[in-house]
């Protein structure tokens, strides 16, 4: 490895070690220095090069892996984290209980009807809804870090279940639907207990509107027919299909439309007078007529059983219409889900759409809503709890059950305090299984197709967010629109997998086609109102820039049309930005920005830097500084035809175009900045020295430095380091009193005979070349300047303008 070392070992290697170089000898392995570059000090060097320097030791594989290992305190947070009503429950109050008693009362009269609703969805009997809104709020709260969320039985779920075990016989269709909910929650019960919940966010929103949107419409029109009394074809097919046969099949519509379109109609009508129209008129009773909205579905469904009482009462055997007929009492299906390979093969292929479904649309939900209420979920902690539900539903007889959009918003605007609502929830639904069931047996099949149907219409993407998404990502509001189209001309779960595909791919190319800018230096003043800082001692009046004084050491403020204002001490008065030099950041065309110095290239690296990208990058890199220097050695353009390389024609024109390489400086550094890189890899590693080693032999005789700005992790600066980079190479070839630069900073001296005793540790070191130093050849008592950076990687800087200077000093004086 390229470096020079001046330091002196004091202590002989531990035998260990003597045998790890051996080995490594043995087999042809280049060890890293432990210090590639250190300065060499003579005597009468500087006091913080002595006594204050800051090597920066390299990571070790041992260190990361140490941030892994278990300690007692972490083990118990980790478990006791499984149960975060721990953290809360003592302080439960009688306040807290007012609130979720209310919200958790509200939301059971929504969860009933709405249960039974999604359980048609999923070709099951509806006490299959009931059970799984029971299981879902009485055990997530064990387990919540959302006081909002609402678990039970969802429309979109609750379709793919249809899907899976409509084409089954009737008696077989729990079974599949239980041994589905153990499957999905084992699944997600594992991400949870390893903390992967971050893997959700690699879902974007745009892939959830699409899902949430294609699977509305898909819900919506698949009810219509049910809703209207139309039957004769499959309503499972793609959207556009059941759309299409549904109008053919209009002419066929019986009285069931009446209690389906008149039961939708109301739901609408009362939202609005609730939600709109008194909300706005009276204002001052906001919560009353919130709380009579939420109700409407339970209102409506009350309303239209009657009715169908009334009806039906003395023709149970030959209703006027569809009604959903009996349901029994209590638990009819407690007991240990059946599970077998048969069972689950029925429902491999659709097990990833499943445990999609499951994790986005109850992580999009609980954060959402913590983030309005001012609280912070777990997300690992919501799949444990997710998890344990779905495991745990079946043996109620559940089937799979997520969080609820619309519960969820009804929920936080009732007040709700503590998860704990969630019991009060599932004592409402339970009352219902042992008291109510014989009342659901006249609800309407077409009133329970207008309540689906009016659910789901919350969860299509409102014109004005799919016109804003079109504001911020123009690409990404077209993959939204279509993961739609997919959904209503295929399926959901096809709509699932080429949104989230789709969103995949968009953002590999935009990493793999990352566009690097090439950065040039401008000083930049401030501007207060109408008033210019600059530096000035002159009582100048100026009305441009370009007759702004000459600097000096005061900042001054200049109105355009007044007087100089007393001095800021608190603020510099100018200073130096970098801009792309090509103005693709939107900066003023009117700006003249050009490289800090000629044959000086500053890159900046915009989308990180690994595999994917690495060689855009460079591509892009070495093309721009061909462009614009000349080679090292000018007699390269005189070489004869048979001496050139295949793909380095010789110029037509040899005078002019020397000529035009005489305009053109010779390369000199190139700085990288690195502020938007966290890590490296091996690939973009190896790529850099491959430029490296083709732009030497391009500047031959010259030397190429190579600075890098703003690194912030210290494996990248071990992995560059080990390649060769961070310190100066090629020290015999540069002129006599050539020196590095380094950043400092002053510091606080703790104690007064801190630097005597500095003084006297590196005498002890070094007599030779500390023999000069004395206390008041360095900083005063109380202040010390030590260096910034590792003294040991010179190259590697804090700042970009410290590259900058750094580079173009050394280009002066080397």
């Amino acid at each position: 490895m390229a470096g020079s070392s001046a330091g002196t070992s004091t202590a002989a290697p531990p035998p260990s070690t003597k045998a790890g170089h051996s080995i490594a000898k043995f087999l042809g392995i280049e060890l890293q220095d432990d210090m590639p570059y250190e300065q060499v000090v003579t005597r009468g060097g500087s006091m913080y090069s002595i006594n204050t320097p800051y090597i920066e030791p390299e990571p070790t594989v041992l260190e990361y892996l140490s941030q892994f290992k278990p300690t007692p305190r972490g083990v118990r947070a980790y478990l006791l984290g499984f149960f975060p009503f721990l953290t809360w429950i003592g302080r439960y109050n009688l306040k807290w209980a007012s609130g979720d008693l209310t919200a958790g009362i509200t939301v059971g009269c929504v969860v009933i009807p709405q249960g039974m609703a999604y359980s048609q969805l999923a070709t099951l009997p509806p006490e299959f809804g009931l059970y799984s809104s029971f299981v879902g709020v009485i055990l997530y709260w064990f387990f919540a870090t959302s006081k909002d969320i609402t678990i039970g039985p969802v429309a979109v779920m609750s379709t793919l279940v249809g899907n899976i075990v409509g084409e089954l016989p009737a008696a077989e269709r729990p079974q599949v639907a239980s041994a589905l909910s153990l499957v999905c929650g084992a699944i997600v019960l594992a991400i949870g207990l390893f903390r992967l919940g971050f893997i959700v966010d690699c879902i974007p929103l745009t892939a959830i509107a699409a899902f949430m949107t294609g699977s509305a419409l898909n819900i919506a029109v698949g009810q219509a027919p049910k809703m209207l009394g139309i039957h004769g074809f499959n309503t499972r097919d793609a959207t556009y299909m059941v759309f299409i046969n549904t109008l053919k099949k209009l002419n066929h519509v019986t009285i069931d439309a009446v209690m389906g379109l008149t039961a939708l109609f109301f739901l609408y009508l009362l939202k609005w007078i609730f939600t709109s129209l008194l909300s706005k008129k009276f204002p001052k009773y906001h919560k009353t007529w919130f709380f009579i909205s939420t109700l409407r579905t339970a209102f409506v469904m009350l309303l239209y059983t009657m009715i169908s009482w009334l009806v039906n009462m003395n023709r149970r055997d030959d209703p006027l219409f569809g009604i959903l007929g009996d349901v029994p009492t209590g638990f009819q299906n407690i007991g240990v889900p059946k599970v077998d390979g048969k069972i689950i093969g029925r429902f491999t292929s659709r097990l990833p759409a499943a445990v999609i479904i499951l994790l986005i649309e109850h992580i999009a939900i609980s954060k959402s809503f913590g983030r309005v209420n001012n609280y912070t979920i777990n997300p690992s902690q919501e799949l444990v709890a997710i998890g344990i539900t779905n495991i745990f539903g079946p043996f109620f007889g559940a089937y799979p059950a997520t969080g609820s959009f619309s519960r969820t918003a009804i929920k936080s605007k009732a007040g709700v305090r503590t998860p704990f609502a969630g019991v009060i929830t599932g004592g409402v639904v339970l009352l219902a299984i042992y008291c109510l069931t014989v009342v659901f047996f006249y609800i309407p099949d077409a009133t329970l197709s207008a309540v689906i149907i009016h659910a789901v219409g919350d969860l299509i993407t409102p014109p004005n967010t799919v016109y804003k998404f079109w504001r911020v990502s123009p690409v990404e509001c077209l993959i939204f629109w279509i993961g739609v189209i997919v959904t209503v001309f295929s399926s959901i779960e096809n709509g699932i997998y080429i949104s989230v595909g789709l969103s995949g791919v968009l953002l590999l190319f935009r990493i793999a086609k990352a566009r690097g800018h090439f950065m040039g230096k401008v000083k930049v003043h401030s501007v207060v109102g109408d008033h210019l800082l600059c530096d000035s001692t002159v009582a100048t009046v100026s009305n441009s820039f370009a007759e702004l004084p000459a600097a000096s050491s005061s900042s001054t403020t200049i109105k355009n049309y007044g007087s100089i204002q007393g001095p800021l001490d608190t603020y510099e008065s100018t200073r130096n930005v970098f801009l792309p030099i090509d103005h693709r950041d939107g900066s003023n065309p009117a700006l003249d920005i050009v490289n800090p110095y000629p044959g000086i290239f500053v890159y900046r690296f915009t989308e990180g830097f690994l595999y994917p990208n690495a060689a855009h990058y460079t591509e892009a890199l070495v093309a721009h500084i061909f462009a614009h220097t000349r080679r090292g050695n000018p007699l390269s353009f005189s070489t004869g035809s048979g001496d050139r390389a295949w793909n380095d024609p010789s110029p037509k024109d040899l005078s002019k175009q020397a000529i035009l390489e005489s305009s053109r400086p010779t390369l000199k550094a190139v700085i990288l900045d690195f502020s938007s890189v966290n890590n490296v890899d091996i690939t973009s590693v190896q790529n850099l020295l491959d430029v490296r080693n083709q732009l030497d032999r391009y500047a031959a005789p010259d030397i190429v430095e190579w600075h890098f700005a703003a690194i912030g992790n210290r494996w990248t600066k071990r992995a560059l380091s080990s390649a060769g980079f961070g310190f100066p190479g090629g020290i015999g070839r540069r002129k006599e009193g050539w020196k590095l630069l380094f950043s400092v900073a002053e510091v606080q001296q703790n104690q007064p005979g801190d630097m005597e005793r500095e003084i006297e540790e590196a005498k002890e070191a070094d007599p030779e070349a500390a023999g000069g130093l004395t206390v008041e050849r360095g900083v005063a008592f109380g202040r010390r300047i030590v260096p910034v950076g590792s003294i040991g990687l010179p190259f590697f800087h804090v700042d970009l303008e410290g590259a900058v200077e750094s580079a173009v000093r050394s280009v002066r004086e080397g």
